[in-house]
């Protein structure tokens, strides 16, 4: 598997490298890849079991949000 590129822009020099992340880099990519990808997981979770219970409640949103004032 091919490694995403990271560019590097030096604005003194205006000298731009596009070069290969590193092992390093890599591993750190994958973890953040990894933890969007689980903060994603869980909102739809979330959002799913929000709508299942306002539809066993018979309201709406904003009628969810109403009885919170």
């Amino acid at each position: 598997m091919d490694k995403p590129m990271i560019r590097i822009h030096n604005t003194e020099t205006n000298e731009i490298i596009d070069r290969e992340m590193n092992d390093a880099e890599f591993a750190q990519y994958q973890l953040k890849q990894l933890a969007e990808t689980e903060a994603q997981a869980e909102a739809k979770a979330k959002a799913t079991q929000k709508a299942a219970l306002l539809d066993r409640l018979g309201i709406t949103e904003d009628e969810a949000k109403l009885l919170l004032l």
